[in-house]
């Protein structure tokens, strides 16, 4: 998260598979291992099962990850696979129960807890960002429906240079909300509400602060009560200032913060950098259950509210495409809606297609990435990436949404 390049998706697997959209695997194959939850999951054949694994395999070596594991939900069937180990130099073998940093996939969260506030007459879409947190550029005018489609033109804390010099010097130093925003307040605006999209994660922090004092309870609590009991996510949580993973867990590694180029353990490194921007945990079974929650609004939003924020992805906003675009925190990626992760030693990606009804998920302990500027390839993209396309009737790797992430990067 405290990466200022961009992360970019072009299609680079190279796997020509021509896959039902329908099918799931459940035999293990490669350097992992693949598991059929449901006994009355439809598989695909050996050779498609094989690709698949192939595809997660290669993600692993290509990337320099220790660990890579992904699940696949359709509406007739299911496969998860593994590759790699949880910890680096430790043989101990990946799960769905292992808990990783989810980075970004946050926002979804946070920005659903806001659309519940709005249904419940709390806050308002026109409530401008001073009524709750004063002092900040186009505090007057930017509201809170922009700061959740990302156009309010206040700076991301994330490249401010003090905020970053301190957190890559001692990565478990605990910040608060107030001052990772307090380090733009400064800054002059970028652009008039609304003019354009910029993916800034202080509009995520506002946002987390708007929570807190609206419903005078913390994020946390918040995040509980509203999404993860309803839903049975009972693996997942928002940590604030813990520096700790529940067990088992997987553990990142990253080349981010002093010395930067060195690889190191960021496990244990402090969330609360990122506050409502992206400090939960998770699990793979418990983000196939957002996934669908995020994708339908079943459990968590009113259905007109769901279908407002399916609609909200802004493709005549620049840079957003019709092709890839993002709404209330959440993006729209050729029809499959969701959002990437990125958190120091772990990727993540989301996403669900709501006419398939298909779910998957790429978790990855790494954040090591290829390349540079817009070229940058990141783990679990080019992972969903390959899968996407076997998902697809008829489809390829190289016919699943490669677009460019650069907008969406995690800053």
């Amino acid at each position: 998260m405290i990466r200022s390049k961009s992360l970019a998706v072009t299609a680079v697997l190279g796997l020509v598979v021509v896959a039902s959209a329908s099918g799931c695997s459940s035999n293990s194959s490669g350097s992992g291992t693949s598991v059929s939850p449901s006994a009355n999951a439809v598989p695909l054949s050996p050779e498609v099962q094989a690709k698949l694994q192939k595809v997660i395999d290669d993600v692993r070596v290509r990337f320099k990850a220790s660990g890579l594991q992904v699940g696949v939900w359709t509406g007739n069937g299911q496969w998860v696979g593994t590759s790699g180990v949880a910890k680096a130099g430790i043989t101990q073998t990946i799960t769905p129960a292992d808990h990783s940093r989810v980075g970004s996939i946050t926002k979804t969260m946070t920005g659903t807890v806001v659309l519940q506030l709005i249904d419940e007459v709390k806050l308002s879409f026109d409530d401008v960002i001073d009524k709750y947190v004063p002092g900040m550029p186009n505090g007057s005018i930017a509201t809170i429906k922009n700061l959740i489609e990302m156009q309010s033109g206040i700076p991301t804390y994330t490249a401010d240079t003090a905020v970053v010099n301190k957190y890559s010097a001692a990565p478990t130093t605990a910040f608060t909300p107030q001052e990772l925003v307090n380090s733009v307040k400064k800054s002059p605006p970028m652009f008039a509400p609304g003019a354009r999209f910029f993916y800034s994660n202080t509009n995520f922090v506002l946002l987390g602060m708007v929570i807190e004092k609206v419903t005078g309870k913390s994020v946390s609590d918040n995040f509980s009560e509203r999404l993860f009991k309803p839903l049975g996510m009972n693996a997942t949580s928002a940590p604030g200032t813990s520096t700790s993973l529940p067990d088992p867990y997987l553990s990142g590694i990253t080349e981010q913060a002093d010395p930067l180029g060195k690889i190191k353990n960021a496990t244990n490194w402090n969330p609360s950098f990122a506050f409502t921007a992206g400090e939960v945990i998770s699990t793979l079974d418990d983000l196939h259950k957002w996934g669908v929650a995020l994708g339908t609004g079943a459990g968590i939003l009113k259905d007109e509210t769901q279908k407002m924020r399916l609609d909200s992805v802004q493709t005549t906003v620049p840079p957003n495409t019709s092709q890839r675009s993002y709404g209330m925190g959440i993006v729209n990626t050729a029809g499959w809606f969701g959002h990437t992760g990125e958190i120091p030693g772990y990727n993540t990606v989301l996403n669900y297609k709501p006419n398939t009804h298909t779910t998957i998920v790429v978790m990855v302990n790494s954040d090591l990435t290829q390349g540079t500027g817009p070229n940058q390839l990141a783990p679990a993209v080019i992972g969903f990436d390959g899968l996407a396309g076997f998902m697809t009737p008829g489809g390829t790797a190289s016919s699943s949404p490669s677009l460019s992430y650069e907008f969406l990067s995690e800053p």
